[in-house]
C-alpha cells in the first residue's frame, strides 16, 4: 500500500546541512587569521574580504571564512560563506560552529550592537538580518529571503522626516531548532520559542511560543509540532489575562470556533 506521501509524488530525503558533521578548520587557517588581525588594519582585511567576495572555490571560501574570523569577535570552526554575502559591523559578530551563510545574504550590525549566531545555523540566500541586537540559538533554519528587523524609527516628533526620528532598537531571539519560512519577516522585539515553526510569507508581530506553527499576516497560530495529537498542549506566554497571548484562542485540536 502506498504511504500518503507515495499517492502525492511526494519524495523524503534525508536532509543534508542538519546533519552534516562539523569539520576543524586546519590551524593554517586560524595562524593566518591571526596575522591579519596582528598586521593589518580593519578596513585592510574587509578590502581583502571584498576581493575575495565572489567565486565558490576553496581559495575563496578559505579566504572569506579567514578575513571574517580575524574581524569577527567570535568564529567557530566551518564556517561556510557563499558568495556576494555582505556584513556591517563584524566585529560585533560571534559565530558557532558549521555555520552556513548562502549566496546574497546581508548581515547589518551596529557598531555597539551584538549578534549571535550558534552552531549549525543555516541562512538561505537573499536572506536580510538587522544584526543590531540578535541571537539565533543552534540549529536553527532561516529560509531563503526571510528578513528580520531589529529597529524602527520612533517617527516622533512628527514635525521632522521619519527617518531623522530615533531609532528603537529592540532585541530579537530565535532560540533553539526554530525554522523561519521563505520570505517570513520577524519585527523588533519578537522571540521565536524553541523548535517552532514559521511559514513562508508570514509577517510575526509577536512571540511565538515554543513548538507552535504560526502563518499569515500578522501571523497567527495554525499548530503545534507533535507526532502525538495526545500530547499535553506546551505551557503558553501569559498575557495578564489568562489567555495565551494571541488573538485567537488555541487548543490542542486547532482554534476554537
Amino acid at each position: 500500500m502506498l504511504t500518503r506521501h507515495e499517492r502525492e509524488g511526494i519524495r523524503i530525503v534525508a536532509a543534508v546541512g542538519g546533519r552534516r558533521p562539523i569539520e576543524a578548520d586546519p590551524p593554517f587557517e586560524r595562524g593566518f587569521s591571526d596575522e591579519l588581525r596582528r598586521r593589518c588594519t580593519a578596513e585592510d582585511i574587509a578590502a581583502l574580504f571584498a576581493r575575495f567576495s565572489r567565486g565558490e572555490g576553496y581559495i575563496e571560501t578559505m579566504m572569506r571564512r579567514t578575513c571574517v574570523r580575524a574581524l569577527a569577535a567570535r568564529c567557530g570552526d566551518d564556517l561556510r560563506i557563499a558568495a556576494n554575502v555582505g556584513f556591517r559591523h563584524l566585529e560585533t559578530f560571534e559565530f558557532g560552529n558549521g555555520v552556513i551563510i548562502s549566496e546574497g545574504s546581508v548581515l547589518h550590525g551596529r557598531f555597539d550592537g551584538r549578534c549571535v549566531i550558534g552552531d549549525k545555523v543555516w541562512i538561505g540566500a537573499h536572506s536580510f538580518l538587522d544584526a543590531r541586537d540578535l541571537v539565533l540559538g543552534n540549529c536553527v533554519g532561516w529560509g531563503p529571503g526571510a528578513k528580520v528587523l531589529g529597529s524602527e524609527h520612533t517617527g516622533e516628533p512628527i514635525d521632522v522626516p521619519v527617518i531623522a526620528t530615533d531609532l528603537r532598537i529592540a532585541p530579537v531571539r530565535v532560540e533553539d531548532w526554530a525554522d523561519i519560512g521563505v520570505n517570513a519577516v520577524l519585527l523588533p522585539g519578537v522571540t521565536i520559542g524553541r523548535g517552532a515553526l514559521v511559514g513562508a510569507g508570514a509577517v510575526v508581530t509577536q512571540d511565538v511560543p515554543p513548538f507552535a506553527k504560526v502563518a499569515g499576516v500578522p501571523a497567527r497560530i495554525i499548530g503545534w509540532r507533535s507526532t502525538d495529537d495526545s500530547v499535553a498542549p506546551l505551557p503558553l506566554p501569559a498575557n495578564g489575562n489568562g489567555g495565551n497571548g494571541y488573538d485567537q484562542p488555541y487548543t490542542k485540536k486547532g482554534p476554537q470556533q
